[in-house]
This record gives C-alpha cells, sequence and structure tokens, in this order.
C-alpha cells in the first residue's frame, strides 16, 4: 500500500500502521496516551490498560511497527508522562519505555529532553514537590541518521555565583575579575582553561541544550492533552528534511500535522478517535474554535479546502 500524504487516519494504531509499506516515513514524533490518566470514550483506547505492563506491552507492538516504517536514516520522538500507582509510588513509565525501546526493539536513545513547564498545573498534594515537567525521547534507527543542528542564545551571565561572578560578556568588557577559578571563566571569549582550540562563536550561539523551558499553551476545543507547537518545533526543523514525511500516531488534536505543514514538511496523522481527527482536519483548514461556533449557530457558511 502506498502512503497517501497530508491526510488523517482515522483508526486504531497499530492497524493503521501495519497497512503501510517498509521505510516510508522520515520521523515519527508523538505523545502517546498516559496511562490511567484519561478516558477518551473510544473502545480500544490505549492507556487504560488493567496494569502498566499490559500498557508499555501495547507501546511495544505500536513501535516495533514504527520502526519498520521508519527509514534508515529516520528520527524517532516520543514524549511521555507517568503515573503513581495506589501505593503513591512513581512508576517511572518514561524510564521503563525508554529501556523497552532499547533493549527490546533495537532503538538508539540520543537524549532525554526535559520539557519544564514554567506555568505548570498547581498540584493540591502537600508530601510530595508539584511536577512540572515531561519527558521527550529522541530516537534514531541507526547510527547514521538525518540531523540538522538547532542553536540557541548563548547564555550571559556566569553559574558560579560564590565567587562574584556577573555577566560573563560584561565581565570581560569591563576587565573586572581577573583572578578567577576555571569554572568562573567557562563561556568567556578570553578562556583557555579545559580546551585551547574552543572559540565562542561570532553570533553568541550555541548547540541547543536539553532542558527546554516552554509554557503550557491554552486550548479552546475539546481535548485535554494538547502540547504546545514550541514544543514540536525543534524536533522537526533538527529531524526532517524539507519535504519529508512526518507521522504521528496519536495525532489528537493535530498540532504534529499543523507544525509540519507550516515548516515544509509533509504530515501523515493517525487516530482511534472520530472526534478528534474531524478536530485535525478543522485545524488544517484553518477553522478555529470561534469559527465552529458560528457554524454551529447557522451563522456562518464557508467553502474550506486543505
Amino acid at each position: 500500500m502506498k502512503v497517501r500524504l497530508n491526510e488523517i487516519l482515522c483508526g486504531e494504531a497499530l492497524s493503521v500502521l501495519k497497512t503501510f509499506p517498509n521505510e516510508c516515513i522520515d520521523m515519527v514524533i508523538t505523545s502517546p496516551p498516559y496511562w490511567t490518566l484519561r478516558d477518551y470514550g473510544v473502545p480500544g483506547q490505549l492507556g487504560l490498560e488493567p496494569t502498566f505492563q499490559e500498557y508499555l506491552d501495547n507501546l511495544k507492538a505500536i513501535f516495533r511497527e514504527v520502526k519498520r516504517v521508519l527509514k534508515k536514516e529516520g528520527t524517532c520522538w516520543a514524549n511521555l508522562g507517568d503515573s503513581y500507582n495506589e501505593n503513591k509510588c512513581l512508576l517511572q513509565i518514561p524510564s521503563r519505555f525508554a529501556f523497552m525501546m532499547t533493549d527490546e526493539l533495537g532503538f538508539i536513545l540520543r537524549n532525554e529532553i526535559i520539557w519544564h513547564k514554567p506555568n505548570a498545573m498547581p498540584s493540591s498534594v502537600n508530601d510530595r514537590f508539584t511536577i512540572d515537567y515531561e519527558k521527550l525521547y529522541f530516537f534514531v534507527k541507526s547510527k547514521k541518521y538525518y540531523f540538522k543542528q538547532q542553536k540557541e542564545p548563548m547564555k550571559t551571565k556566569d553559574i558560579n555565583l560564590p565567587n562574584g561572578s556577573i555577566a560573563a560578556f560584561g565581565s570581560l568588557q569591563l576587565g573586572r575579575h581577573k583572578k578567577r577559578n576555571k569554572q568562573d571563566q567557562v563561556g568567556r571569549s578570553d578562556y583557555v582553561g579545559f580546551n585551547a582550540r574552543y572559540k565562542v562563536p561570532k553570533d553568541y550561539r550555541r548547540n541547543k541544550r536539553c532542558v527546554w523551558n516552554i509554557p503550557v499553551r491554552p486550548f479552546l476545543d475539546a481535548h485535554f492533552a494538547v502540547y504546545p507547537e514550541e514544543l514540536i518545533e525543534t524536533p522537526i526543523l533538527a529531524g526532517c528534511p524539507e519535504g519529508g514525511v512526518v507521522l504521528d500516531p496519536f495525532i489528537g488534536s493535530g498540532t504534529t500535522a499543523l507544525v509540519a505543514k507550516r515548516l515544509n514538511r509533509n504530515y501523515i496523522g493517525i487516530d482511534i478517535n472520530p472526534e478528534y481527527c474531524k478536530m485535525s482536519e478543522d485545524r488544517l483548514k484553518g477553522l478555529t474554535y470561534k469559527d465552529k461556533q458560528l457554524i454551529q449557530q447557522g451563522q456562518l457558511i464557508l467553502e474550506l479546502k486543505i
């Protein structure tokens, strides 16, 4: 079967993936339903298994197919949250998933990225700390894979405040703090302590780090688990060539397809819930939540094309 590009396919992820030919996808990025977190009201949905081990077994079957359809140089990104058991113990499901991907399916784990949420939902618990992050795993299928380096602005402040450090570049320009230890001088253009060959880039941009500070964004439509567009922009730019194919086996509200389309990549989305498939298609047509409310009220008639 030849895959149809730029479409949302309504069906169960494993069954739909089995219809795809081998090595036809450049990149997979997805956020599977988290275990026992929500009931989306659809028979056969992932995430409501009696045990977390059954949940992981189902994920393993799906990602075995993901590996099959991924090109040899393809990349795979998965955002996964954790759960607690009845004894209040954190189950470490994301870590278990990562071990399963490498030890049982043969993926290569390149990065564990921390998505820090500065506006995380407040928690009512008082016997542990509020969780304000999730993990995004970056896997590849083989040692040689597509990757376009992504950069970010260099930090302008030293990290060793006990020695009176101020802005690293400002310190250099002002000639202050001549006698500082090596750690204090890291990031300064005159620093030659650990590696004399290192030169600060002229544009003061560095290779992107693994802690991404991205706020949660509100979403008005009837979907409870929408990751922000900023979270997947970097992976798509880094892990899929322009004109390539991005697959999301749990497309949900369509964010992956929306970002892929904006970044000049093709997309394929899969979701088991017909309402979410329709929601994704509406977003791709540029139809907003307000537009749909007006349509329901008979106040707006549009001819829409993807």
